[in-house]
């Protein structure tokens, strides 16, 4: 969905919309765990998710394994996701202030202080939330995995 029509979707939501983001590469329980809890906040998920250029310039160049329509459509094929928006930039922050949600989902690697677009929703008097890391999780340690290697 492009960002025009992630913001019509948002504003035809009666309802509290909760904005969580990030690569979601190989999708593992530990993220599954993060959209859940997410969803449980407000009545509709919008995920952010990075786009293939972003995601190199964040992981580097073997990254993504998945290309962003393969990630989008995972992700929009889960009960606990109401749609998906793919943005380029390396941090979500232009998203959020276009969207505007009431509530701001990060997982455990970040604390309330270190979530981008913080604070702009808590200055429109939304909340802030972080949920806990599901251990033994991580995309980076599955593709360790996968070549073999201990990370």
């Amino acid at each position: 969905m492009d960002w025009t029509r992630a913001r019509e979707w948002r504003e035809r939501q009666a309802s509290r919309i909760v904005f969580t983001n990030g690569v979601f590469d190989l999708l593992h329980p530990g993220h599954v765990d993060v959209l859940v809890g997410a969803r449980r906040h407000g009545d509709a998920l919008m995920v952010g998710l990075n786009s293939d250029d972003s995601v190199r310039r964040l992981k580097g160049p073997t990254r993504p394994v998945r290309s962003e329509a393969e990630r989008a459509y995972v992700l929009a094929s889960l009960a606990a996701v109401d749609a998906v928006v793919v943005f380029g930039q390396d941090t979500p922050l232009d998203l959020i202030r276009h969207l505007e949600p009431d509530v701001l989902v990060k997982g455990g690697d970040y604390t309330e202080d270190t979530i981008v677009g913080a604070p702009d929703v808590r200055a429109r008097g939304g909340d802030v939330i972080v949920i806990p890391l599901t251990p033994g999780h991580s995309t980076t340690a599955t593709i360790a995995k996968l070549k073999g290697s201990n990370a």
